[in-house]
């Protein structure tokens, strides 16, 4: 049976435009897609947009549309930013789709019969951005720990008792290590719960615009009950004997933003301990970005335009320069001369430069097909052997390192070009100029498959002026040769230099 891989983005709130944000959390799944693909897995990639709330029904008034076409023209943004991007989701799901609503009033009956909700009335702080509530002991300066502002706020509403699953909570932290990752989140994670959970507000009544409460139209659910739910949506739930949530939400993996580490990492394992549902298999929390060392606000106007991004330097460089500038999890610092930088340096002169010279003479001075080799050196076996050994130890969770990795065995190609000079052998050893120019062809269709899932279009390119199959770019191909006398055709550049 093919291994399974789920891999999540938080459905993205549709209150403004796609940022830089979105932008890396959908390119980091879209890697780990791409690489799961490769290794043979079936992938399930979600995301999405998250359409109800407080925050959106205001957003609607103030634009003076309904909020169903707010929301419609929003959520067309977010398709068009993963369109841009070339992104590989098999689903966008939203939280207006009949199928999602139909999925959450299923999981609010699940924590009904359970026992886990209970109805009373909300005294408390709540912040419209965040669509959170707050305790007094969470505000800083009278405001919410984000900076949001917060009002009090006094309604009847339905409450989930978190309170009963923070010992379970904890359990199941210990027992599972890697649920949350990377460790300082964890660990952040794991303080919360200590310092003691309250019972969850998750209705309102003060507003309509959001997924209705079964059998009490008068409350709204939470809107972070309702969108968490859309992960499960997607897999066919209610039907959890469907194979689409039995083969793929034990493996389901959720890649989010730090600041909302809280709701996947807290309530929703408690939402799912309480309905009797599995848990997922990970949340992994990743950073911010900041602008030249400034953070990124509209108020500063130093938002940044992935579009435009894209745009102006190609999708290939911006993913690169996303995924390899920062470790994953951790925050990171956009400079526009760091990304000119990272794409003359990695992308032109070692990679693209290095593809360029050797297919070049190869197809100059070796009658445009793949060369014969002679005899291989202990040097070239060796030399060859060097992408298999990355790829089984690499870990593409942290995909930062998994691109050091691969620039290193770019570096050793670029070094072997050097060291034996093929276009020195021409008329002296001409027997091991095919030797060298065939290992180097090799090598570097090793690597092309290799980088698959961080320059996806280059990769293609480079696979294609070798004339691989697209049956052999698969990761299980590394260990397979070029055929001798296959007919190249004519190299063009893959990665241009740009101006500072």
């Amino acid at each position: 049976m093919t291994a399974a891989a789920y891999i999540t983005t938080p459905i993205y709130y549709v209150n403004d435009k796609p940022h830089i944000g979105h932008a890396y959390t959908t390119l980091a799944c879209d890697t780990l897609a791409r690489f799961w693909r490769l290794q043979g897995k079936d992938v399930k990639f979600l995301t999405g947009t998250d359409e109800h709330g407080q925050k959106v029904e205001k957003a609607a008034a103030l634009a003076g549309v309904s909020p169903q076409d707010f929301v419609d023209t929003v959520s067309q943004t977010f398709r068009h930013l993963i369109d841009k991007m070339d992104v590989t989701n098999n689903d966008f799901i939203r939280t207006t789709e009949p199928r999602h609503i139909k999925a959450a009033q299923a999981l609010w009956a699940r924590l009904i019969d359970s026992g886990a909700i209970y109805l009373g009335e909300y005294a408390g702080w709540y912040a419209v951005r965040d669509e959170a509530f707050y305790a007094e002991s969470d505000l800083v300066n009278g405001k919410a720990p984000t900076g949001a502002e917060v009002e009090w706020l006094v309604e009847p509403s339905y409450f989930f008792r978190l309170s009963a699953y923070q010992d379970q909570l904890l359990a199941y932290y210990k027992a599972n290590p890697n649920f949350i990752a990377p460790d300082s989140r964890r660990n952040e994670v794991i303080r919360f719960v200590e310092g003691g959970l309250l019972d969850l507000s998750v209705s309102r009544t003060s507003f309509k615009w959001g997924v209705p409460v079964p059998g009490d139209d008068k409350h709204i659910m939470y809107v972070w009950l309702d969108a968490l739910t859309n992960y499960m949506t997607a897999l066919g739930y209610p039907n959890e004997e469907g194979g689409d949530f039995k083969t793929f939400w034990p493996e389901a993996i959720h890649i989010v933003g730090k600041d909302i580490l809280r709701f996947h990492a807290v309530y929703w394992p408690a939402f799912l301990m309480a309905a009797g549902l599995p848990l997922p298999r990970q949340i992994f929390a990743h950073g911010w970005w900041t602008n030249e060392g400034v953070k990124i606000s509209k108020s500063l106007g130093n938002t940044i335009d992935p579009i435009e991004l894209v745009d102006t330097f190609g999708i290939d460089a911006v993913r690169y320069f996303l995924l390899r500038e920062v470790s994953f999890g951790q925050d990171g610092d956009f400079s526009r001369q760091a990304l000119v930088n990272r794409l003359n340096s990695d992308l032109a002169n070692a990679y693209g430069n290095l593809v360029q010279r050797v297919l070049s003479f190869i197809y100059k001075n070796g009658n445009a097909v793949v060369p014969t080799p002679g005899v291989f050196t202990g040097e070239d076996a060796t030399f060859l052997t060097l992408p298999a050994q990355f790829l089984a130890q690499a870990d593409i969770m942290q995909v930062n390192r998994y691109a050091e990795g691969v620039w290193v065995l770019i570096a050793k190609a670029n070094q072997y070009v050097d060291e034996h000079k093929p276009w020195g052998l021409k008329k002296t050893d001409p027997n091991r100029m095919n030797t060298v120019l065939y290992v180097l062809a090799d090598f570097i269709r090793q690597i092309a498959i290799l980088t698959q899932p961080l320059v996806p279009l280059a990769s293609a390119k480079i696979l294609d002026q070798l004339a691989v199959p697209e049956a052999d770019r698969l990761f299980c191909a590394l260990n397979q040769k070029l055929l001798s006398g296959t007919k190249l055709p004519e190299p063009t550049g893959v990665f241009p230099r740009v101006q500072s």
